[in-house]
């Protein structure tokens, strides 16, 4: 009986053991779960949401790039990019060929992209896309492969607003233009979501909201985009029919000094920024300087008029046609007599300006040319605005008041000349330029009325018969205006046999709507001459008529339009045969230049 005791306390004490041994496992796993769930909780949930949740980016539009008329001329719209999970994707990589077709991208290209980046989570695999292209590549079912929503901007206009605007880059940020300087306004703050995550990267649920996406604002120009297209193909039209080599045009409202076009060529499509030549993208009506030429003279006439020292009606004898100034010669294309003031600007005679400078103190001339914006930025917000030279009287040479007179020596951008036209237009307000409606740019009284007007009165016979610039003439209305033919530097101190083809022009001359400057380089001489007269002011007609009429403003030359109208229904010469028949347009002492008066460089 004594073994079967002994046998049953051993049993006891085994079970007593093993319920010791669970009651131990069991009080370490109730333990080990506390610690888990209650004290290093947060650890643990942090860990698991690592694996699971995720923050994703909620992506935002950019503002909309709209003319003065709300036509859209930057759009951003919306598109797909499809992204993988590098790591989830060599896990499977018999489905590799077929994601490769769908991207169409070669096998090998595809696998050493993954390759290199398979320690990473994501990696693009095509960006920007069609939404239905991404739809139909998620729909082959590839684990790791997945999509987001992205924006593209998309230029209606193209070639023609090219340089205004500008481009964005593949990130939808701004590059270069206005899309550049309005960056921050136009580019929205995009929002960020939480979201659950399964095994495979799919997304199970959107857990919060961590912060709304704000879409970019818009922004509206003060461009005309009929206007503009306008510009740009008369522009393309001229420099074709002249086989130059580059050109620019601006049209300024005069009251405003709101930039209702500004075209160069070459230019550049703006929806494929990558095939173009970088040179092509500069907006040289802003970036560009060039000596002004002739355009410079009724500046120099004003200076004149302002401080008394001639009128309108004084008198010069400008014979032979050439002056000696210490060792250089200055001359002019024909020996044109006696001449008024107002004779020296129809003609544009660079010996009649010399010879009004000379009456003027060389500070107070320089002090005048500066108060019209030459040699400072014009503060247009645009970015890479030049500000040109315009050098200071100490440095002057011997010759330099007479050449800057007539535009040598001294250096400014189109937009510039165009600006300083516009102030004259303006009963002698300098307004600063602006490509934002509403945005009222700085307004400051450069020259007195009553001398403003003289002038326009002067450059009105610039374009009437006798005048260099009949070709500018449009029927119904008074234009004032100046042509300019400079020599083109050649870059080894000297002047080439190169031109730059101006023509500065206001219309209507009784009141003043728009300011233009045209600018051609280097028009081949044997395709129909190299004087502004002839190149850029025939573009400044046509751009200008055109303006006219889409803009409703009355005509202020009845008397002319009347006799057209009646020469046309008796059978005489309607008016552009009139005009084009006028005495042969010679220009602006285009050639002789004091090899001294070497141009400034910027």
């Amino acid at each position: 009986g004594g073994s079967r005791g002994r046998a049953r306390v051993d049993l006891r004490m085994r079970l007593l053991g093993l319920a010791a041994v669970m009651g131990l496992c069991s009080f370490a796993l109730v333990a080990r779960a506390f610690y888990i769930q209650v004290l290093d909780r947060d650890f643990y949930v942090a860990q698991g949401q690592a694996r699971s949740l995720r923050e994703l980016p909620i992506p935002t539009s950019r503002g909309m790039v709209t003319d003065r008329n709300g036509e859209p001329l930057a759009v951003s719209t919306p598109v797909e990019s499809v992204w993988g999970n590098p790591q989830e994707l060599l896990k499977a990589p018999d489905r590799l060929p077929k994601l490769a077709e769908a991207l169409g991208v070669p096998l090998d290209v595809l696998t050493r992209k993954l390759a290199q980046k398979s320690t990473k989570e994501f990696v693009y695999l095509k960006r920007r896309i069609n939404p239905d292209e991404a739809k139909s590549i998620l729909a082959l079912g590839i684990p790791g492969v997945a999509s987001q929503r992205e924006y593209r901007r998309f230029y209606p206009q193209g070639e023609a607003m090219a340089h205004v605007l500008g481009f964005t880059n593949v990130d939808d940020e701004g590059q270069e233009g206005l899309e550049l300087a309005f960056d921050d306004w136009l580019r929205g703050k995009p929002g960020a979501k939480r979201v659950l995550r399964d095994g495979r990267g799919h997304i199970i649920e959107n857990v919060d909201l961590v912060r709304p996406a704000e879409p970019g604002r818009d922004l509206t120009l003060t461009i005309d985009r009929r206007i503009q297209f306008l510009a740009y193909r008369e522009l393309r039209n001229a420099m074709m029919a002249h086989g130059a080599a580059s050109g620019s045009i601006v049209v300024l409202d005069v009251a405003t000094g709101e930039v209702l076009a500004m075209a160069n060529l070459p230019t550049f499509n703006p929806n494929a920024v990558g095939t173009t030549d970088r040179d092509a993208h500069r907006n040289r009506a802003i970036t560009d300087v060039l000596e002004p030429g002739s355009t410079m003279k009724p500046i120099t006439v004003a200076a004149a008029l302002t401080k008394g020292v001639v009128t309108p009606n004084t008198v010069f004898d400008l014979s032979p046609g050439s002056l000696k100034l210490g060792r250089y010669t200055i001359r002019d294309t024909h020996n044109y007599g006696v001449q008024t003031v107002t004779g020296i600007i129809t003609k544009s005679s660079n010996i009649g300006a010399t010879k009004i400078s000379e009456r003027l103190d060389n500070q107070y001339f320089y002090d005048f040319i500066h108060k019209f914006g030459y040699g400072s930025k014009p503060g247009s917000g645009f970015p890479g605005e030049s500000a040109g030279v315009l050098p200071a009287p100490s440095r002057w040479q011997g010759s330099s008041k007479a050449t800057i007179s007539y535009g040598y020596g001294l250096s400014a951008t189109p937009l510039q000349i165009a600006v300083a036209y516009a102030a004259i237009a303006n009963g002698g307000v300098l307004t600063t330029p602006t490509f934002v409606k509403g945005e009222h740019g700085q307004r400051k009284q450069v020259l007195e009325p009553r001398v403003a007007h003289e002038v326009m009165k002067m450059m009105q016979t610039v374009t009437e018969t006798g005048g260099t610039a009949t070709q500018g003439a449009i029927l119904g209305y008074h234009v004032a205006g100046k042509t300019g033919t400079a020599r083109m530097f050649d870059g080894h101190g000297g002047y080439s046999r190169r031109y730059i083809a101006y023509f500065a022009g206001v219309v209507p001359v009784d009141n003043p709507r728009f300011a233009t400057v045209v600018v051609i380089n280097d028009p081949d001489a044997a395709k129909g001459g190299y004087y502004g007269g002839v190149v850029s002011a025939p573009v400044f007609r046509s751009v200008m008529d055109g303006s006219l009429r889409l803009m409703d403003v009355p005509p202020d030359d009845i008397d002319t339009w009347l006799a057209a109208q009646d020469r046309a229904t008796h059978g005489g010469a309607p008016q552009a045969a009139r005009v084009a028949a006028a005495e042969p347009v010679d220009d602006d002492g285009a050639d002789p230049v004091p090899l001294e008066a070497s141009p400034v460089t910027p």
